[in-house]
């Protein structure tokens, strides 16, 4: 997640977050937290549209936090929403995580009844795998 989203769900200026992430840099090693590069900035893409500058206006490189990153800014801002918006996040983080490894069991699953039955099922299981693969083809461009 990126610093200015975060303190928006803090309810933090973004300048307040940089600095409180800055006065305690070391509990944000750089797979917690790392800065966007120049090149990820040159190639800033948003839903709504494409910046037209280069820096997105921005006067610093925006931080980007991962899901311990996010854990420990809690720590960082020591307030009774930071802590609500925390526990939310994890939550959220954890379903992710959970969807993820649901799927791969499903799969398993699928295999495991596919060599218990005969053949009259094999056109079935092979239906059901087909729609569990992922679409190798590239995705088609909407819009102009």
């Amino acid at each position: 997640m990126l610093d200015r989203d975060l303190a928006e769900l803090y309810a933090v200026e973004v300048k307040q977050l940089k600095r409180s992430v800055r006065r305690n840099i070391d509990r944000f090693p750089s797979d917690f937290m790392f800065m966007l590069s120049k090149k990820e900035l040159e190639n800033w893409r948003c839903q709504f549209g494409t910046s037209n500058n280069i820096r997105m206006g921005l006067r610093y490189s925006p931080m980007a936090f991962t899901e311990q990153g996010v854990a420990m800014l809690s720590s960082v801002l020591n307030s009774k929403r930071a802590i609500q918006v925390n526990i939310q996040i994890m939550r959220a983080f954890t379903k992710l995580r959970t969807m993820l490894l649901t799927h791969e069991d499903l799969k398993r699953k699928i295999e495991d009844m596919e060599d218990k039955y005969d053949e009259q099922f094999r056109i079935v299981f092979q239906a059901i795998k087909q729609l569990l693969q992922e679409d190798d083809k590239p995705k088609r461009k909407i819009g102009f």
